[in-house]
């Protein structure tokens, strides 16, 4: 059921082409309202707690009214450039520098879209359900869902610093609010359930669950509660780092004798000729700066 009233009020003091472009960033961009209602909306559909089920189809319900919401700041910021546009009041040359002047893309906001809101980022990239990252399990989501709502308050954060419009940081403000809000929710289910890490079902292996590797050695390395204390096994011995299963480090595989000789037919026919130095085209048209090359009275024929 749509309600015409808008869940936040949106007042905007004045037309501005190029910070509507900005703002697609939250109405079509993998931050925006619709990826986090879609992700949300889709989790709620094969979530089998009710408790976790109510919770995603009311916040996914909410992201949609928050899809109005900067869905209408977009339309309003373009207001004035899509009426000049759309009766041709000024002469071309004047009402394109007017609307290349804002900024961005939102020339190409006011000619494909006519000055409305349309399903892409602020770079016109075309919303796609590949924003949506849930994966089915509710450990795992919800910790995606928060991500994805602290990712969402940082937009918002730098949005809001583009524009000193009163109106737009006041209903952007309250957008921004909304995804500290839903965070609070998503993490009061992640830890309602027990236990909740790690993810899934099976158990970690014993010997590596509590290890950390520190494989970037030099200037720079640091210690901390991430990777020092009684809870971590601090490994910086690069020959403890390597198989570390205790067997031989390479790769090995099973096959029929049949396979085997069908592979060493290939591994003969594609063998590099180590002997060999031909002649290539990079030594025919070698110029200034192609480094050395190989000489021709040095080029040997490969063996065959």
């Amino acid at each position: 059921m749509h309600n015409k009233q808008l869940q936040y009020t949106v007042r905007v003091s004045e037309p501005n082409p190029g910070l509507a472009s900005l703002m697609l960033e939250q109405f079509g961009g993998p931050q925006g309202e619709l990826a986090a209602a879609m992700r949300y909306f889709t989790q709620a559909l094969a979530e089998e707690d009710p408790g976790r089920k109510d919770l995603l189809l009311d916040i996914a319900t909410e992201e949609l009214s928050h899809l109005e919401i900067i869905g209408t700041i977009v339309a309003l910021l373009n207001k004035g450039a899509k009426g000049r546009l759309a009766e041709g009041v000024e002469e071309q040359a004047s009402m394109y520098r007017s609307i290349t002047g804002a900024g961005n893309d939102s020339h190409v906001t006011q000619v494909l879209y006519g000055g409305g809101p349309p399903l892409t980022n602020s770079a016109g990239v075309p919303w796609t359900a590949a924003y949506v990252d849930s994966i089915g399990d509710p450990t795992c989501d919800l910790r995606s869902n928060i991500a994805a709502e602290a990712r969402a308050k940082i937009v918002y954060e730098r949005l809001i610093n583009l524009t000193p419009d009163p109106g737009v940081r006041e209903a952007l403000g309250f957008l921004m609010t909304r995804e500290i809000a839903h965070q609070k929710s998503f993490e009061k289910a992640l830890y309602a359930i027990e236990p909740n890490f790690p993810s899934g079902k099976l158990p970690g292996m014993p010997a590596f669950t509590d290890t950390y590797y520190n494989m970037s050695q030099g200037a720079g390395d640091m210690r901390g509660s991430w990777n020092e204390g009684e809870q971590w096994d601090y490994v910086s011995d690069r020959e403890k780092q390597v198989a570390v299963d205790g067997g031989s480090g390479r790769a090995s595989i099973g096959l029929t004798p049949e396979e085997l000789a069908v592979l060493q037919q290939n591994v003969r026919r594609t063998q590099s000729q180590e002997a060999s130095n031909p002649l290539t085209g990079a030594d025919l048209g070698a110029g200034p700066g192609s480094g050395r090359m190989t000489p021709l009275d040095k080029v040997k024929a490969p063996r065959h």
